[in-house]
């Protein structure tokens, strides 16, 4: 029996040269670890590294996605940030999904450079193709959601938002609220003052501005009514003129509360309703989350933009994000939109 010759497959080759400014060490990583996730990633790929020279030789396509990860990288380390083996991931990820018919209007290194707020050589960025067009949105659009699982930076890139618009003037204050919905609003059997009583339901809110302001000044400005920390009662029957407005966890609001917040809007205001839907913590029976309810409401609303991110969009440990992945499989195989507590 005569056996047919393979064909084999068309192989491109691409050569990067790294200028000399730049040792090769930032792009290649400490022992050669960003080139290890780039080998993994491209395994029809051989990749071979001489002096500033890198070479690559393969698939025609996957050639070029590894010449154009090159130019991305270099682009982020002339601005003086560092890669990282996390960013190199994300920049592969945004390559692959722009090669794809729809295609990107962003590049990794425009998600991966934009500087949202520094704070004592700390500098908060987004780290995503969905973060960056959320930050977008917040600049364009009066009320925003940012709708998402948990670690995908919802609450703490809306807060870092909110300070740099206090720090430019563009607002007056911030208010940054959320509903105390595990002692359904009824704080009355906690020890305490009524602050200590509200206290581990906005501890989450405090925490992220410790990271983005001076502690030492976050008492003064709160006293001085600069920055505002309540819970979602207190807004009932105020208008809130020119402030930064924060309703986190809103997935855990009733359809009334969340009408009652977004009534509150003032003159030179802006919100930003953040919450994840498979996480409500409404007693089960008659109360339906507004978040759920808002987006069937205002979708397609002028000035009012929803912002939904995935678990490729979490930022804490990897593992988080394939445990948000292994619930949704599990909601879907059983039929369940949302978490055992709240159906509607």
């Amino acid at each position: 029996m005569t056996q047919t010759p393979t064909t084999q497959q068309p192989q491109a080759r691409a050569q990067f040269v790294v200028p000399a400014k730049h040792p090769m060490v930032t792009v290649l990583g400490s022992r050669d670890a960003l080139l290890r996730v780039i080998e993994r990633a491209f395994p029809a790929v051989d990749i071979h590294v001489r002096g500033n020279e890198v070479s690559a030789t393969g698939d025609p396509a996957e050639v070029a996605l590894v010449q154009r990860l090159f130019d991305e990288m270099m682009l982020v380390l002339r601005t003086g940030q560092p890669m990282t083996e996390d960013a190199v991931e994300r920049s592969i990820a945004m390559l692959r999904q722009d090669s794809g018919p729809d295609g990107l209007e962003e590049t990794p290194s425009q998600v991966l450079t934009q500087n949202i707020l520094s704070n004592r050589g700390r500098t908060i960025r987004p780290k995503t193709l969905n973060q960056k067009r959320y930050v977008d949105a917040i600049d364009k659009h009066t009320i925003v959601f940012g709708i998402g699982p948990a670690g995908t930076g919802k609450t703490y890139l809306a807060m870092a938002k909110a300070v740099q618009a206090l720090q430019s003037k563009q607002v007056n204050r911030i208010i940054l609220t959320r509903p105390a919905v595990e002692a359904g609003e009824r704080l009355g059997f906690l020890p305490g003052t009524l602050y200590e009583k509200i206290d581990p339901y906005l501890r989450p809110l405090y925490d992220a501005l410790h990271d983005m302001i001076d502690p030492d000044s976050i008492p003064r400005l709160m006293a001085a009514g600069t920055i505002e920390v309540a819970p979602l009662a207190y807004m009932r029957g105020r208008t809130l003129n020119d402030a930064f407005i924060i309703l986190d966890e809103a997935q855990n609001t009733s359809a009334e509360q969340m009408k009652m917040f977004l009534t509150r809007l003032g003159f030179e205001s802006k919100i930003v309703i953040t919450g994840d839907v498979t996480q409500i913590d409404l007693p089960g029976g008659g109360t339906k989350s507004g978040l759920k309810q808002v987006v069937d409401i205002l979708e397609g609303v002028e000035d009012v933009h929803f912002s939904r991110l995935t678990s490729s969009d979490v930022v804490r440990h990897k593992l988080v994000a394939r445990i948000v992945d292994a619930y949704e499989r599990y909601d879907d195989q059983n039929g369940n939109n949302g978490n055992a507590g709240n159906r509607k």
